[in-house]
């Protein structure tokens, strides 16, 4: 027996490409014991690709909490009376403790990665779900959440330590948030001013902008916007902007070999003087010296 199938427990092949992990008990209180990966942590994890006839019915529930994130094909979930549809680039996080069953598709069948997850953090990252708009939230597919998947399965494929119950919870609440959080974040990307501001600032990082010109680009009077930019980050926008500018200076500082001038015309200040003096009060050491310490 090798190092990883000690660890885990797989059922029998039922779909070309199909990867699963149940944790043994074992590992569950481990990571029970563990002050971060004890708030939330999964028990099962698995990906079914063009999973022709798979179903499952539980008539006493789950004790944990089940995502399941189609990335292709449909299938049905059916719970408290209703049934629901899931389609590519869906997702539906079934609760706890309540009769639920769910399938394929017969003439489409779907890929499906999908997660068992609890802890007292799941409580609360249920509560979050609920509150979504739609009935069957759609995301759309990014290869991010499919690499914080694997990296899960592959803590998961071999005994975890601390450091690796510490990545595990890490991973989980990420993988997790991309969904939960999924509409919130594009909502405040189509109607935060102040956030569509930050986006302006970093895109134009080599120009001068004038709180004017950042007023006009979201459409809102110099006052009002300087009332909400101050309001949602504790900073005027000219000083707010000059820290982006000094962030990016650091980039060419530890990254590149350019000059402080060379430096200064990238992140548009005309003054090098001007900028060591922005930059020492900002970072509290010179940028040749920030430079010669980070570089050693």
């Amino acid at each position: 027996m090798d190092n990883r199938t000690k660890y885990i427990e797989k059922v029998e092949e039922g779909f070309i490409g199909q990867k699963m992990i149940v944790l043994s008990p074992d590992r569950i209180i481990k990571i029970e014991e563990h002050v971060f990966s004890k708030n939330l942590y999964p028990t099962a994890i698995g990906y079914y690709p063009q999973a022709a006839f798979h179903e499952r019915q539980r008539s006493q529930g789950s004790e944990q909490y089940i995502l399941l994130y189609c990335i292709g094909g449909k299938g049905w979930i059916r719970f408290s009376g209703q049934e629901l549809e899931l389609a590519a680039n869906t997702y539906y996080i079934l609760p706890k403790g309540e009769a639920h069953s769910y399938g394929s598709s017969q003439h489409d069948p779907w890929s499906i990665y999908w997660v068992h997850f609890t802890g007292p953090h799941a409580d609360l990252l249920y509560a979050r779900f609920l509150i979504t708009i739609k009935p069957v939230p759609s995301i759309p597919y990014n290869e991010t959440n499919v690499e914080l998947f694997n990296g899960m399965f592959q803590l998961l494929e071999n005994d975890l330590n601390t450091r690796e119950l510490e990545l595990l919870y890490i991973k989980l609440i990420q993988f997790l948030g991309v969904f939960v959080y999924s509409d919130e974040a594009i909502l405040q990307r189509d109607t935060d001013p102040v956030a569509e501001s930050i986006d302006f600032m970093k895109q134009n990082i080599g120009k001068s902008l004038s709180v004017a010109q950042l007023a006009s680009q979201v459409n809102y009077s110099v006052s009002r916007y300087s009332e909400l930019f101050k309001a949602k980050t504790g900073y005027s926008p000219v000083q707010y902007f000059l820290q982006l500018k000094i962030q990016a200076s650091c980039q060419y500082l530890y990254f590149t070999k350019m000059s402080i001038n060379e430096i200064c015309k990238k992140i548009g200040f005309e003054d090098q003087f001007y900028f060591s003096r922005a930059f020492k009060k900002q970072m509290n050491i010179a940028p040749l010296r920030y430079r010669k310490r980070y570089w050693s």
